[in-house]
C-alpha cells in the first residue's frame, strides 16, 4: 500500500510538471489568452520589416501595450503594412506618434517601439501612424560599409 501511494505521488508530480511546462511555453510564445480585454486596431507603413512577424509585441518605454495582428504588402504602394492591436488603456496615443522596428536581445526578436508625440488629437480605431522607421538590416549596413571602403 505504501509503494502505491509513492507511485501516485510521483505520477501527480510529473503531471503537474508537464502542465507547468505547457503553460510556460504558451506564456513565452505569446499564445496565451490571459491578456484578453478591450483593444483597438491601428496601422503603420514600413519600407522594410526586417523579419517582424505576427504576434510580435508592441511596446512603449519597455512596457508591452499590444501585439502585431497582421502583416501584409500593400500592392499599390509596395510597402509593408503592419496592423497592431493596442490595449484600450493606451487610448492616448497622439496622431504624431512614431513607430520603429527594434531588436530585442541577442536572439534578434523584432518588436515595434512606439514614441508618443505632442499633438492634441489621439489615434482612434483604424488610425494610421505616419512617422515610421524601418528595421535596421545588418546585411545592408555591411554592404554600405564595404562599398564606402572600396571607394576610398
Amino acid at each position: 500500500m505504501r509503494t502505491r501511494l509513492v507511485e501516485l505521488a510521483v505520477g501527480a508530480f510529473i503531471v503537474m510538471g508537464i502542465i507547468a511546462l505547457i503553460l510556460m511555453a504558451l506564456r513565452v510564445s505569446g499564445l496565451s489568452t490571459a491578456d484578453a480585454g478591450d483593444k483597438y486596431t491601428i496601422k503603420a507603413y514600413f519600407e522594410n520589416l526586417g523579419g517582424l512577424t505576427e504576434r510580435a509585441k508592441v511596446s512603449m518605454s519597455g512596457v508591452t501595450i499590444g501585439r502585431v495582428t497582421n502583416v501584409y504588402l500593400d500592392a499599390e504602394d509596395y510597402v509593408a503594412v503592419v496592423e497592431m492591436e493596442i490595449n484600450k488603456s493606451m487610448s492616448t496615443l497622439t496622431t504624431d506618434t512614431s513607430a520603429a522596428i527594434l531588436t530585442a536581445g541577442l536572439l534578434g526578436e523584432k518588436y515595434i517601439g512606439l514614441t508618443v508625440g505632442a499633438d492634441d488629437e489621439y489615434l482612434e480605431e483604424g488610425g494610421v501612424i505616419e512617422d515610421t522607421q524601418s528595421a535596421l538590416v545588418l546585411e545592408e549596413l555591411i554592404g554600405q560599409f564595404l562599398f564606402n571602403k572600396a571607394e576610398d
